[in-house]
């Protein structure tokens, strides 16, 4: 019987949209490929999910990377972007009807220590029993290893939980130790928790 709803961060309770930064600063065209490129789609940004590097240090890496010129777009994107993120829609609502059924609800996020001040400003984090953040743990998912922390951690039993996530290979993961997984497509309609009790 499922008891606990484990779930993604970023495009599951916010939207993480990094384009949306780009296109408040960027230039052109050019700028927005190789700063979405070089930080979002880099290992630099791994780096800080995984605890390695803090945001702020994540300018000085990239701008290696980039023309001199980009420099001064990229110091507004490393500095800004998480104002960006928003809700998800549905999400918070969600999340409440899931607890008014008696489920526990959990947090699993690959994300920066930039979490702990953007995740209060767009979800009640008071709705969650336990939250979980790559960078604060080192580990990173799909990595077994931190799904086998949150258990351990909060006590749960992995046949009794079920992972959300948009990423498939994360919900793989999930499955692999024992938790049911669903791939989340982005809507909240229809995604109904009743008959998996």
């Amino acid at each position: 019987m499922i008891k606990n709803v484990v779930m993604d961060m970023g495009n599951v309770l916010i939207d993480y949209a990094p384009q949306k930064t780009l296109e408040r600063y960027c230039r052109s065209e050019e700028e927005k490929r190789m700063i979405m490129e070089q930080l979002f789609c880099s290992d630099i940004w791994i780096m800080g999910d995984r605890g390695e590097i803090v945001n702020d240090e994540r300018y000085a890496l990239v701008k290696e990377h980039l023309p001199e010129s980009m420099h001064g777009t990229l110091r507004l994107v490393v500095d800004h972007w998480q104002e960006d993120l928003a809700p998800m829609p549905g999400a918070e609502e969600f999340v409440r009807k899931c607890r008014a059924d008696g489920y526990r609800m959990y947090v699993l996020s690959n994300a920066c220590q930039l979490f702990y001040e953007y995740f209060p400003r767009n979800i009640d984090e008071t709705l969650f029993d336990g939250i979980m953040v790559s960078s604060s743990v080192k580990l990173i998912k799909p990595d077994p290893r931190i799904y086998e922390l949150l258990c351990s951690t909060y006590d749960l039993i992995p046949e009794e939980c079920v992972f959300i996530d948009d990423r498939p290979e994360n919900v793989e993961a999930a499955r692999g130790i024992g938790m049911k997984g669903i791939v989340f497509t982005g809507s909240y309609e229809g995604l109904g928790l009743s008959q998996r009790r």
